[in-house]
């Protein structure tokens, strides 16, 4: 079956996980991603392992690398002339080339859009950073927890009485750098169709996060005053959505926003007397109250069986083991097994979103550094002779 990027081909040049995500997303739809990395020895802030497994521990470690499945890998150093001369080759043949490098390094390594655009008109690059390429905090160095500071949401997380609280790097890293670099790269293909001309993607995980906020900074900019901490109805401030601790410790989560959904939490949980007073803010202390005491009452996984099926949008609170074996998780195909020759049968998350006609898959698991390296430059028309004496002055492995 014919893939939604099959053709599409994608020189990743990300060392972190925004830029690897975005290629893995764009990977998962059919897209040819090379993993252009920097060779053993070669001055490299983050280090790859080097070669196929060999004992079962290093077989489980490439099987977590998740980000890096559906790729090739070679390993060039783009620093040497002729690993210069090996990626302008890349280039040509290309379509995407993302970098998660901070502003400035591209220019400085020479492939920058500029001079890419120079050798293939119809190039499209994006650059993943944390602030993206102009503004005053453009060359500052920072992390999720930066980002996700400034583009206004962590201020917005947590309880009335405590400070921020830290969520997974997920908003930064993951929804504001990964998936908004993909969503950039596959309008500029698109927009290449009309043109034929590809283009620069400034992706700052800054602004992914602060795009996210729209609703809230809508609802601000109406009148409603920012969200704060805890004062929120979908951040603590209602009874109807909110997590509950159940009897064995576990936890369970209501989102019954909707009066009808409120009702029928309450008559499950035998509250009839709390359906008129739902947005009642005098009232929310006292029938969360309630509602944690029965809560307690039962383990979670009793709560779920028996009331999960109504309208009272009620689901326990998984961790992430507890995710990948849910039942419903595993038929919608979001917990598979892939079998890999190198690592063995290795579990991971599956791929979204569902597309009928022209589905995603997960077809190998992590490339090992300098996996494919060989094969990438034999179809540049490099000779044996000439890979060989690349490898002995450190230029490819």
């Amino acid at each position: 079956m014919t893939m939604a990027l099959e053709g599409v081909r994608v020189l990743d040049l990300s060392r972190t996980p925004p830029g690897q995500y975005a290629s893995m997303l764009l990977a998962d739809f059919g897209a040819d991603v090379l993993m252009v990395e920097v060779p053993p020895g070669a001055v490299a802030r983050f280090e790859v392992r080097n070669g196929p497994p060999e004992t079962d521990e290093e077989a489980t470690a490439l099987a977590h690398q998740a980000l890096r499945r559906n790729k090739r890998g070679a390993a060039i150093n783009l620093r040497d002339e002729d690993g210069q001369r090996i990626f302008r080759a890349l280039v040509e043949r290309a379509d995407v080339v993302i970098d998660g490098f901070r502003p400035g390094v591209t220019r400085r390594l020479g492939i920058d859009y500029e001079r890419l655009k120079a050798i293939n008109p119809r190039i499209i690059t994006c650059s993943v950073s944390g602030f993206g390429r102009s503004g005053p905090y453009e060359p500052r160095a920072g992390h999720d927890i930066n980002y996700i500071s400034i583009g206004g949401a962590l201020g917005s997380i947590g309880n009335a009485q405590g400070e921020p609280v830290l969520p997974l790097n997920i908003i930064a890293d993951f929804a504001g750098g990964g998936l908004m670099a993909a969503f950039g790269i596959l309008l500029a293909l698109q927009a290449r169709e009309r043109t034929g001309r590809g283009q620069d993607v400034d992706a700052a995980m800054s602004d992914g996060v602060a795009s996210l906020m729209v609703s809230h900074v809508a609802a601000m900019l109406g009148g409603a005053g920012p969200p704060r901490r805890g004062d929120h109805a979908l951040a603590g401030a209602r009874c109807y959505y909110q997590v509950y601790e159940c009897a064995d410790g576990r936890w369970i989560s209501v989102g019954a926003i909707e009066p009808y959904f409120f009702e029928e939490l309450c008559r499950a949980l035998g509250f009839e007397e709390f359906i008129p007073h739902q947005n009642d803010p005098d009232r929310q202390a006292d029938m969360q109250a309630a509602f944690a005491a029965r809560f307690r009452e039962r383990p979670r996984d009793e709560w779920f069986a028996d009331f999960g099926h109504l309208d009272a949008c009620l689901t326990p609170v998984l961790d992430l083991d507890e995710m990948m074996d849910d039942p419903h998780q595993q038929e919608r195909e979001m917990a598979l097994d892939v079998e890999d020759e190198d690592a063995g049968t290795v579990r991971q998350v599956g791929v979204a979103p569902k597309l009928l006609g022209t589905p995603g898959n997960v077809r190998s698991a992590a490339a090992y550094l300098g996996q494919h390296t060989d094969e990438v430059l034999a179809e540049l028309g490099e000779s044996a002779e000439s890979i060989a004496a690349l490898k002995e002055r450190g230029v490819v492995a």
